[in-house]
């Protein structure tokens, strides 16, 4: 993996941190802290597969920034075995969606962040940010959701084989550890405008190589279909309290060319959270943030300014 300092527009430097005896997680914490203004408000950022902190480098820049406005704290872990943090192999850590709300508590321990915090949530990013709500849905405040799921695979809405074939298949589980096959996907698939080479490289470097991609597999085959699978528990109490957020201000923002997390997926938020404030993009796919941070970095900003904690 390259270094931090080599990942364009990523102007960062990442801390580190032992999340596990012997694994030790990457994450950014950008903008005031403590003392600095009082209290600092804190945006923490959750990444999905097969993205990491990259993913929301823009909305960091456009937040942490005092010469944009108003500053605010920014946090955003690498999940383990992706993005610059640890790669432990089955034998050290269980990659499962309880570990990964697990990860993220001990993370917000270990800064001190006790109160109340803004989501955002992409991806597999909304059911480790939902998960980990449940026992603290008090200290969620604000809600900003892109292109994710706290609910269940609706029902008109068929499996992708793209996903099965890396949850269901030893053949595609090879070739996605073998190949970097899902990360090198995400990033031709999963926009609508072309990436500058340089990007692109910035999203699958993490994941090149057989030990690298172990998380981007092992999330795929932690997807929740029905009882039985681990995380379906965690999904279904997800769905049932969504709805008890509709009373604090949401954002969502979508892109509706995401053959995943599409139509289905935006209408089910909409259903449980009506009173959301909705940024739809016809021209947009998976990647939501990467197609339209000119739009999305400010949107968000006004929205957080215009609901201070």
């Amino acid at each position: 993996m390259m270094s931090a300092a080599a990942y364009p527009e990523y102007p960062f430097t990442p801390k580190r941190f032992e999340v596990r005896p012997g694994v030790t997680m990457s994450y950014l914490d950008e903008g005031p802290r403590d003392g600095e203004v009082t209290p600092p408000e804190v945006v923490v950022m959750l990444h999905g597969n097969p993205s990491w902190s990259y993913y929301w480098r823009r909305l960091v820049s456009g937040l942490s920034d005092p010469a944009q406005g108003k500053a605010y704290r920014c946090i955003v872990p690498d999940h383990v075995g992706m993005g610059l943090s640890d790669r432990p192999g089955d034998d050290a850590y269980e990659y499962t969606l309880q570990s990964r709300i697990d990860d993220l508590e001990a993370l917000l321990q270990h800064l001190g962040v006790t109160g109340p915090v803004t989501l955002a949530v992409h991806d597999w990013g909304g059911m480790i940010g939902f998960g980990w709500a449940l026992s603290r849905r008090e200290r969620v405040r604000r809600l900003v959701i892109l292109n994710t799921a706290a609910f269940p695979l609706p029902a008109a809405k068929p499996m992708p084989w793209q996903l099965s074939l890396g949850r269901d298949s030893r053949v595609g589980g090879f070739m996605i550890r073998a190949f970097n096959l899902f990360a090198r996907g995400a990033t031709r698939l999963g926009v609508e405008k072309r990436m500058p080479r340089e990007v692109r490289r910035a999203f699958e470097a993490p994941y090149d190589g057989w030990r690298n991609a172990i998380a981007t597999l092992r999330f795929m085959q932690d997807i929740p279909l029905g009882e039985g699978d681990r995380a379906w528990p965690l999904l279904v109490e997800s769905a049932r309290v969504l709805p008890g957020y509709n009373d604090r201000p949401v954002f969502i923002g979508w892109g509706l060319r995401d053959f995943v997390f599409d139509r289905h997926f935006l209408d089910g938020f909409v259903a449980a959270l009506p009173d959301a404030e909705v940024h739809a993009f016809e021209d947009a796919n998976h990647y939501v943030l990467q197609d339209k941070a000119d739009e999305l970095v400010p949107a968000i900003r006004s929205f957080l300014d215009r609901h201070p904690l």
